[in-house]
């Protein structure tokens, strides 16, 4: 070895402890300032070794000859099974007496690494001592702190007393004792020097299993998780039912708030039916009429600032001479009103309120500019609901109509020559107007014609049916001229009496008058134009005409002055002549 390698090593083993029994290594210096180990002193065994030293051997018993048969077990009983046997020692190559060490000596006293050295204390954690087999002798660890001196075997450990055999007929037999392959038989032999391996697994290990109480524990626990699990699920899906429920039935949690459109102006096109509706209401009233047992209701629209009204003749007629008109305006507002006049032919009459001042009056139209397909619309008080509108459309026009009649002696029947339309005129639209696009009076509704009846001026309380008839406005301006005026409206008459009971196609002239005279009125109209008793009259200004009520229709239509132009027939010839419409005052 090297001085360098000498010098190494003396430098590693500084310090260290000796064996067993020697103090710690000196370092004595040298000639040329190295230092040399100290030589551990063996008295004891006499032997030189150039550096080298052997561990003390531990004592093992005295070796029995080879050919000498196993002592009887004293304490084992008869039929158990035999303790294996132990695994032999180490062979003692130098013939010294002793168990070789496993490994060679370390002359610098360094343990290898993974195992400690013999003067090491032992693990905290062994493996058991194999259990000998019943009625085999227990031989007790030497007691601790026992140490042989160095070099010298170390006194036998007393014998302990041995276990005496007990029988235990209700303990089953090891298993696998004698089968020479039995597995998980352990056949090693104990290691004298105690060596602890961590990854070793004791052979008489059993595998671990779970007793019977923790099986069930775990099986309650188990259940009863389950059984929570359920119940909460049961529990939230009623909950849920619940809440949903109510919220289908109240459409949600808290108010219910619509989605509305915002505010928006009020302005509409004025030939609308709204703008229409706008600019005619505040002109329109209606009528509470009460007297001589009766009573009805009506509409009436504004003529002038000085409170004239135009209505229907039969809205006023239960008022009589000493009856009731009350007028409420579209304002709430409420008045008296006084009968001006009234006509019965023409089926219109005249009112007027006092001391009511900014009225509005209603634009008048022209009625013969109105065309069949133009749209209208209806304002009244149907069943007494004021300012009901309705819209609709010239149905027809120049629509000869009779209403009235119920005096029995014609007096009351009105003859029109009626505008057609199918905006929804009922019982209470009587005198109201019927307005053009502009907004314009064009009509005064009349009548209408009821299911399962004939034209009347309230329809036998029914409702309408799309047939409604209004006068036209030309005729009432006229006629509410003359009772402004006069009180009396003046009716054009061609001067003759007419059979209505004639079924042919046209008008004829009776032969005699309604007061027993002559048919046809001498000096009259009729009687200068060459008019006789039994002439049928077929055309009035070229309109064709089919019956008396047509031909009296027609000739209202006209004012007195007018001239007519008549197509008639006599003994099967066909005679053209002219007149000038005379005059007579309603009733």
């Amino acid at each position: 070895m090297s001085r360098a390698a000498s010098s190494c090593g003396e430098s590693m083993n500084e310090g260290k402890p000796g064996p067993p029994g020697e103090g710690p290594t000196a370092r004595p210096e040298g000639p040329d300032g190295d230092f040399e180990l100290a030589r551990p002193d063996r008295a004891d065994t006499g032997d030189a070794h150039e550096g080298d030293y052997e561990l003390d051997r531990p004592l093992r018993a005295e070796a029995a000859p080879a050919d000498a048969p196993p002592a009887p077990d004293p304490s084992r009983t008869p039929g158990a099974p035999e303790a294996p046997a132990a695994r032999p020692a180490p062979a003692d190559p130098a013939g010294t007496g002793q168990a070789q060490p496993l490994h060679d000596p370390d002359p610098y006293s360094t343990p290898p690494y993974g195992e400690p050295g013999p003067w090491a204390p032992a693990p905290p954690v062994q493996h058991p001592a194999a259990t000998p087999a019943h009625g085999m002798a227990v031989t007790a660890p030497p007691p601790a702190g026992s140490t042989a001196p160095h070099g010298t075997a170390p006194a036998p450990a007393p014998a302990a007393p041995p276990i005496p055999a007990q029988a235990h007929p209700e303990a089953p037999a090891a298993p696998y004792a004698d089968s020479p392959a039995a597995p998980y038989a352990d056949t090693t032999a104990p290691d004298p020097w105690r060596r602890y391996d961590p990854w070793a697994v004791a052979a008489s290990a059993a595998p671990l299993q779970q007793s019977g109480h923790e099986k069930q524990r775990r099986g309650r626990t188990r259940r009863a998780l389950l059984g929570a699990v359920l119940v909460f699920g049961l529990v939230c899906g009623g909950l849920g039912g619940i809440v949903g429920a109510y919220l289908e039935r109240n459409g949600g949690v808290g108010a219910i708030e619509l989605p509305q459109a915002g505010r928006e102006s009020s302005d509409r096109d004025p030939d609308s039916v709204a703008g229409i509706a706008a600019q005619a209401l505040p002109s329109v009233v209606t009528l509470h009429v009460n007297g001589s047992g009766e009573g009805g209701t009506g509409t009436g629209f504004v003529l002038d600032t000085r409170g004239h009204i135009l209505t229907n003749d039969h809205v006023v007629a239960p008022a009589g001479d000493g009856g009731e008109i009350t007028v409420t305006f579209h304002s709430g507002d409420t008045a008296e009103a006084t009968l001006v006049g009234r006509d019965s032919g023409y089926d219109l009459a005249v009112v007027k309120v006092k001391g009511v001042r900014g009225l509005t009056p209603l634009p008048l139209g022209n009625s013969d500019n109105v065309q069949v397909g133009d749209p209208v619309v209806a304002i009244g008080a149907p069943f007494d609901l004021a300012g009901t509108v309705t819209s609709g459309i010239i149905s027809a026009k120049e629509r000869p109509i009779t209403a009235g009649g119920e005096k029995g002696d014609g007096s009351d029947v009105s003859y029109v020559d009626a505008l057609q339309t199918d905006a929804p005129i009922n019982p209470g639209n009587s005198g109201g107007p019927l307005l053009d696009s502009r907004a314009r009076a064009v009509g005064i509704n009349s009548a209408i014609r009821s299911a399962g009846s004939g034209a009347d001026r309230d329809g036998g309380q029914a409702g309408s049916i799309g047939l409604g008839f209004a006068i036209p406005i030309n005729q009432g301006k006229r006629v509410a001229e003359e009772l402004i005026d006069t009180g009396r409206a003046t009716h054009p008459v061609i001067g003759i009496t007419l059979d209505m009971n004639y079924g042919g196609d046209g008008a004829r002239v009776g032969t005699e008058g309604s007061d027993g005279g002559p048919p046809v009125t001498t000096g009259g109209p009729g009687d200068k134009a060459g008019i006789r008793a039994g002439d049928v009259i077929t055309e009035v200004d070229g309109q064709r005409v089919h019956s008396g009520e047509e031909l009296i229709v027609k000739t209202r239509a006209h004012r007195p002055g007018d001239r007519l132009e008549l197509t008639l027939e006599r003994d099967g010839e066909e005679r053209r002549i002219s007149l000038v419409l005379g005059s007579s005052e309603g009733g």
